[in-house]
């Protein structure tokens, strides 16, 4: 008998007791039941010695190995601590509370820095200006504007440090 039809007549012989028995032992889930089956027999395609006339039935064999299956899928799930839902999880607040106390950080922090830092951090971060625009707005020159920029984000930071940081 080609490896087709032994498989097909396993499955006619003994895949609809099969299903019943794991619909059981899955809870009624028709999904995971016709999964095991499918790899109840399967199973027995690969071991052909099972399927050997002389041996008897197959049948036990494979309500055996379909409970193992069934158990060691419940086993991995358990382990997998996973919980299907149909709710979505709170989903955070923004709390604005927390901006206006950042807010108020920055500008303490910022009124702490030379005038200079402070014009340049208004005319790139504040204002969104180019290093050309700042540059222009300010009346130096565009590599003034990027180190002056880069000192003044160190001295902000620093700023920002001593004055409690930002959450």
């Amino acid at each position: 008998m080609s490896d087709e039809n032994l498989l097909r007549a396993l499955h006619d012989q003994h895949a609809g007791a099969l299903w019943t028995y794991v619909l059981g032992l899955t809870g009624g889930d028709r999904t995971r039941a016709q999964d095991i089956v499918q790899e109840t027999l399967l199973r027995a395609w690969r071991n052909p010695g099972v399927l050997d006339p002389a041996r008897g039935s197959p049948r036990p064999w494979l309500f055996t190995v379909a409970r193992r299956i069934t158990i060691d899928e419940w086993r991995a799930a358990r382990s997998h601590h996973e919980t299907v839902t149909d709710r979505v999880p709170e989903q955070p607040v923004d709390d604005p509370a927390e901006h206006v106390v950042d807010r108020q950080l920055v500008a303490a922090a910022l009124r702490r820095l030379s005038k200079e830092h402070r014009d340049v951090l208004r005319e790139c971060y504040f204002r969104g200006s180019s290093v050309g625009q700042a540059a222009q707005a300010l009346g130096i020159a565009p590599g003034t504007v990027k180190s002056r920029t880069h000192f003044a984000l160190r001295a902000l930071r620093l700023a920002i440090d001593e004055l409690g940081g930002v959450s």
